[in-house]
C-alpha cells in the first residue's frame, strides 16, 4: 500500500503470540517490520529515569507498572522505526491484535484519507461519546467527546511522530491515555467506527506484561486527584473540538 509501513511489536519471549500475529498477517499478504517489545521489568534500572512516578500515581490513581513503562518505550521505538522510512503512514500493531473481514479495505480507505486524521485508531478499549466527522465508505469517521483510548492497532502521521516524540518524556499515563490528549498536543485524534479489529489479549497484554487490576490503588481519597484529572480532560476536549470545529461533526463523504 503506497505510503504505509506496517510495524509488529512483540516481546521477544511471546513466541505463540508472534506465531499467531504472523499467521494473521500472512493472511492479509501485508509486509511488516517486526520490532521487539520492551521489557519492562528487566529494563527497569535503564528506563525508571524516564518516568515520573509521583505524578504518574497522582495522575492513575495507581502506582505506574514496569509494564506500562515497557509498552510506552516498545510505541516510542515503532515512531522511531516509522521516521527512518520513507513512508508517510505508520501503521502500528500491537501482538493480540484479531483482524475483521473488513481490515484491508478499511485500511485501503484510511490510508486514502490520510489528510483528514493524524492519529486514527483501528480498534479500541473506550471510544465514549463519539462525534462523526465524515463518512468514508461504509465507516464513520470519529472524533470522541469521552475516553479513547487502546493501541491495539492505530495508523498516525509522519508529521504527528515528530511531533509527540519530543514530548512523551517524562512518562506520567500509560501511553493511550496520553495520546488520549489531542487537546494537549494539538492533533487530530480520530476512530475508524465500526472498528475493523479488535484486540484477543486473553485477559492480559504480553505487550504490556501486566494486569492493570491487579496493581495497588491508592486509597480513594488519595485517587481524588486523577478524578479531577480524567474531568480536566474532558473539558479540555471539548474546548478543543468547539475551537477547531470538529464538536459540532459532519457528514461530508471523503
Amino acid at each position: 500500500m503506497e505510503g504505509l509501513a506496517a510495524f509488529l511489536i512483540n516481546l521477544p519471549q511471546s513466541t505463540k503470540r508472534r506465531a499467531d500475529m504472523e499467521a494473521r498477517l500472512a493472511l492479509l499478504g501485508l509486509p511488516y517490520t517486526l520490532v521487539p517489545g520492551v521489557d519492562g521489568r528487566a529494563e527497569w534500572d535503564p528506563l525508571s529515569s524516564t518516568v515520573d512516578a509521583a505524578e504518574f500515581s497522582r495522575l492513575n490513581g495507581r502506582e505506574i507498572t514496569p509494564g506500562d513503562v515497557g509498552c510506552y518505550h516498545a510505541h516510542l521505538s515503532v515512531w522511531r522505526a516509522f521516521l527512518d522510512t520513507d513512508a508517510s503512514v505508520a501503521l502500528v500493531m500491537e501482538g493480540d491484535v484479531v483482524f475483521h473481514s473488513d481490515f484491508l479495505p478499511a485500511l485501503t480507505e484510511a490510508v486514502r484519507v490520510r489528510d483528514h486524521w493524524d492519529y486514527l485508531q483501528l480498534n479500541k478499549i473506550r471510544a465514549k461519546q463519539p462525534v462523526r466527522q465524515a463518512y468514508v465508505g461504509p465507516w464513520q469517521l470519529n472524533t470522541y467527546l469521552g475516553p479513547a483510548t487502546g493501541c491495539g492497532a492505530y495508523l498516525i502521521t509522519r508529521d504527528l511522530a515528530q511531533r509527540l516524540l519530543p514530548r512523551m518524556l517524562p512518562i506520567r499515563r500509560p501511553i493511550d491515555h496520553e495520546l488520549d490528549r489531542n487537546h494537549v498536543h494539538a492533533f487530530r485524534h480520530y476512530g475508524l467506527e465500526p472498528f475493523p479489529s479488535h484486540v484477543d489479549d486473553g485477559g492480559e497484554s504480553t505487550i504490556n506484561a501486566m494486569n492493570v487490576s491487579g496493581t495497588r490503588k491508592r486509597k480513594w481519597y488519595l485517587r481524588l486527584p486523577s478524578y479531577a484529572a480524567r474531568i480536566g480532560n474532558s473539558f479540555g476536549k471539548a474546548r478543543y473540538l468547539i475551537r477547531t470545529g470538529a464538536f459540532f461533526g459532519g457528514s461530508a463523504r471523503l
